[in-house]
């Protein structure tokens, strides 16, 4: 019988190597453009109806003509999403030929100790490991680091945001800066913990820091949704809502970034529970959001300057995104951006796009930014980091120390501008 089935596997090889069936399917990456209404159509359907996560756009609705679409494909969906393409003409891209390999990197942690590696900004961490650092940084910097409790999430984690704050001058301002948003953008967190080391370790020897930080305290929340960031890294690293029940639907999660008060699920949101930018049941129906939203109200009249960090495209946005109106500061919003954008060009020779949301991706209702805004912060932002699709989601560690980097300088650039705009700063000195 043995010898049987050596031999048929033998004159079935030249066939099996072709059809590809001898070696495993992975989950893929693909890039695909739809050439015709008719190609939007059926890849529309191809992201609802088959186990797939759209990567970009966020959601089928937004797929056109003539547009790259950033498909994840898991391997047991692979020969059909494939034939499915080459039946109707539609050609593609590999992007990424094996993602379990790459999510494998990723996770690969040696420790949870800040002090135990010079590396320890440049990987990605657990929630659990996230926690860890909050409580680790307040306790080394007592007097500059405060922890702020500001809610608790559907899943009852706890939501931080640190105060850093350098000096106590009266009256003084502060910017808010909020990561991790949708969960599988993982290169977020990882850049409100690289500001906070940063701050910390170059406070007085780095010019622009030491006049932000004179100037304002900043707030900053590493993780917003940490229900779907944790599930990310224990059951699904596609994973993009918060992970609330719905009473209507068996379909888990809102996205956080459509729950916000503005324009609430107009055009560019969905009230259908199961999809990727599902509004919620009213605007700041989740405990993450509102908690959010609780917290800038009572500080309205202090924080100047709302950044909320995702990934990726490389893009730096501003109000709006839930109406093609322009802001009122349109004129202000758009020279910061785009001295940003032409600062990280000229230091990392990567371009970043810049606009209104709205006019520069798509409507998108419901924002925490336009909410910010409409409430009073004026200077309002969303900046969206590496890459432009090569690795999507899943940017390798060794992209963090640049991604960061970039961010930074766009936030350093956009808060000195701030400072000037809206108050007399303070003299730093003159420092390299």
């Amino acid at each position: 019988m043995k010898t049987l089935l050596i031999l048929f596997v033998l004159m079935n090889l030249d066939k099996l190597l072709k059809t590809g069936h001898c070696t495993e399917t992975r989950d893929q990456i693909l890039s695909i453009t739809p050439k015709t209404l008719e190609q939007v159509y059926i890849l529309r359907n191809v992201s609802t109806q088959h186990e797939t996560a759209l990567w970009q756009p966020a959601s089928p609705q937004f797929i056109k003509e003539e547009t790259e679409v950033h498909l994840f494909v898991p391997a047991n969906s692979s020969e059909t999403v494939k034939n499915l393409l080459q039946k109707n003409t539609i050609t593609h891209q590999v992007l990424l030929a094996n993602t379990n390999e790459l999510i494998e990197m990723q996770t690969r942690n040696d420790s949870g100790d800040p002090r135990s590696s010079s590396t320890f900004y440049e990987r990605y961490h657990s929630l659990e490991d996230i926690y860890y650092w909050i409580n680790r940084t307040q306790q080394d910097n007592p007097s500059t680091v405060k922890v702020v409790l500001i809610g608790s999430s559907y899943e009852k984690r706890p939501l931080y945001a640190l105060k850093l704050s350098l000096n106590d001058r009266p009256n003084k301002k502060a910017m808010w800066i909020d990561c991790g948003i949708h969960a599988r953008e993982w290169v977020s967190p990882a850049f409100c913990l690289w500001f906070v080391q940063h701050s910390l370790s170059f406070y007085k020897s780095n010019q622009d820091i030491t006049q932000i930080l004179d100037n304002m305290d900043v707030y900053i929340m590493p993780v917003m949704n940490p229900d779907g960031y944790h599930y990310t890294w224990t059951t699904n690293r596609m994973w993009r809502k918060n992970r609330s029940a719905s009473r209507s639907s068996s379909c888990i999660g809102v996205d956080l970034n459509r729950n916000f008060d503005a324009n609430w699920c107009t055009e560019g949101a969905s009230d259908e529970p199961c999809s990727e930018i599902y509004c919620g049941a009213f605007p700041e129906s989740e405990p993450e959001s509102q908690a959010v939203a609780d917290f800038l109200r009572s500080h309205k009249d202090s924080v100047q300057l709302y950044i909320s960090i995702h990934s990726y495209s490389q893009m730096l946005l501003f109000p709006y995104s839930c109406t093609l109106e322009e802001a009122e500061n349109h004129k202000d919003l758009l020279e910061m951006a785009q001295e940003a954008a032409q600062k990280i060009r000229r230091y990392y020779r990567n371009n970043y796009i810049y606009g209104s949301g709205a006019k520069t991706i798509y409507l998108a209702p419901g924002g925490s930014d336009d909410w910010a805004y409409n409430l009073g912060i004026k200077y309002s932002f969303t900046f969206e980091l590496q890459d432009r699709g090569r690795y999507g989601f899943l940017l390798p560690p060794s992209h963090i120390a640049r991604a960061c980097n970039e961010a930074l300088t766009a936030v350093k650039t956009i808060a000195l501008k701030v400072i000037e705009k809206t108050q007399a700063p303070t003299s730093s000195p003159q420092t390299a």
